[in-house]
């Protein structure tokens, strides 16, 4: 088997091994809220709230940057049975409908509030900037940690972007999975990142031959950067 197979090996069995670890991690979570709904840079006046009987209950509401989270937990749904949403901001005010969710705990739905639209899901705009904006951060801090340890040559930086690609680029999208107020996110942040970096120190030592013992330190150190770093930003920005 020539170099570039065993490259590609490697990085599919890395990548099979992450994805495997993050259904447990699901598994092992805190139970997450009942129905969640994002709204991106929500005026602050807004309230949204479920038809309950003859009623409706308010959602519970967290703020982080630049979204705001509405939360129905299990004791808000009690008495729903149609459910419809009622989106007021001051004097002005609507009502959504849909359909009965499933009975599972990871209900998430986007308001689009130029639309007047609750979507299932997180919406794919979002995902992308999201995902797109810690991989990017993620690079540039890898990036300049191996940058530092002397590594100049073209062939070591095509490496660096194909190993990152793949392995951050996995383990961001596996974030993203996340619901966004999701407990232990830091615990499973950290074991994912031991993931990679075995996944990383396999595919950068197969590459580069010659320096061995700087390319592990190097490994070691840019995967602690961006986990201090990664750990930092999402418990401020969404997820």
């Amino acid at each position: 088997m020539n170099r570039t197979a065993r490259f590609m090996c490697t990085i599919v069995l890395s990548l099979l091994i992450i994805a495997s670890f993050a259904s447990v991690c699901h598994a092992n979570a805190a139970e997450p809220p009942s129905i969640l709904i994002i709204v991106s840079n929500p005026p602050p006046e807004l309230e949204i709230g479920i038809k309950a009987g003859e009623a409706f209950v308010e959602a519970e509401r967290i703020d982080k940057a630049m979204e705001r989270y509405y939360i129905f937990y299990s004791r808000h749904l009690e008495d729903v049975s149609d459910y419809v949403f009622r989106v007021s901001t001051g004097n002005d005010g609507y009502e959504i409908a849909i359909d009965k969710p499933d009975k599972r705990y990871n209900q998430i739905y986007t308001l689009n509030l130029a639309d007047r639209t609750l979507s299932p899901g997180k919406s794919l705009s979002r995902s992308v900037l999201l995902i797109g904006s810690r991989l990017i951060l993620t690079l540039m801090i890898e990036g300049i940690v191996f940058c530092l340890f002397g590594f100049r040559s073209r062939d070591h930086w095509i490496a660096f972007l194909i190993i990152n690609l793949i392995t951050q680029g996995l383990l961001n999208i596996w974030i993203n999975g996340f619901v966004p107020i999701q407990s232990y996110l830091i615990l499973n942040l950290i074991a994912a990142e031991i993931l990679v970096f075995i996944a990383e120190i396999k595919a950068f030592l197969m590459i580069i031959k010659t320096q061995r013992l700087r390319t592990l330190l190097y490994v070691l150190t840019a995967n602690l950067m961006s986990l201090l770093a990664g750990g930092y930003i999402i418990t401020l920005l969404p997820v």
